[in-house]
């Protein structure tokens, strides 16, 4: 009796290990925004009935993850045949111009995309570099991070030689001299009461002692 359960076991885990009887049939998207579901699908590469028991989830991410606009990836899988992929795509803070285009960049400094044209509303960057491992890159996504949407949209470009220099072109021919990222919150707040007063240059790097020239 006992040798019957374990044979019974072996051919169960057989079954559903080596054959496609527990195979993979629908994968099913959730998320996509401006890339489509056929592309994710493509990306994951999930043959048609793959065993979903020796499915790598990990595996299947990663490849989804190396779509540039996707930033993170999960994969599930219920028997007896589906998974099922989240994504979460890229959202642009800023763009700047290369030679091949305008680029879209997200909040962690990855330029993602070329688009023809810069969406409304999104300020550009003027940095040396601009790549997630600059810490210049880093600083002016971070300062975009920091502020409120009243001064977010107020801004057209961020230019800055290095993370303790970014400086904010804004609307009406004005500048903000941030300086570095820290006391990025109290700034925002200094600068938003400067705003009111006549000025094109507002210097906020020592927010305890600001300046409106």
């Amino acid at each position: 009796m006992v040798l019957l359960v374990v044979l019974v076991v072996l051919a169960l885990g057989y079954v559903g290990l080596f054959t496609s009887v527990l195979g993979v049939r629908t994968v099913e998207v959730a998320g996509t925004k401006t890339i489509t579901v056929e592309e994710v699908r493509a990306a994951a590469a999930i043959p048609d009935g793959h065993p979903i028991l020796r499915l790598s989830s990990s595996d299947v991410a990663a490849r989804v993850k190396a779509l540039p606009v996707v930033e993170s990836a999960e994969v599930d899988w219920s028997l007896p045949s589906t998974v099922t992929i989240s994504v979460v795509e890229r959202a642009p803070v800023a763009v700047f111009t290369a030679e091949d285009g305008t680029k879209l960049v997200d909040r962690t400094g990855t330029p993602y995309a070329t688009v023809a044209a810069a969406p409304p509303g999104l300020p550009v960057l003027k940095l040396a570099r601009i790549a997630p491992d600059d810490p210049t890159t880093l600083a002016a996504v971070g300062v975009l991070a920091a502020l409120p949407e009243k001064l977010r949209v107020e801004v057209q470009v961020i230019s800055a030689e290095s993370p303790g220099d970014i400086r904010l072109a804004l609307s009406g021919d004005r500048e903000a001299r941030w300086g570095g990222t820290a006391d990025s919150p109290r700034k925002a707040e200094v600068l938003l009461v400067l705003l009111s007063r006549q000025g094109s240059t507002y210097n906020v790097s020592s927010p305890d002692l600001p300046t409106v020239s």
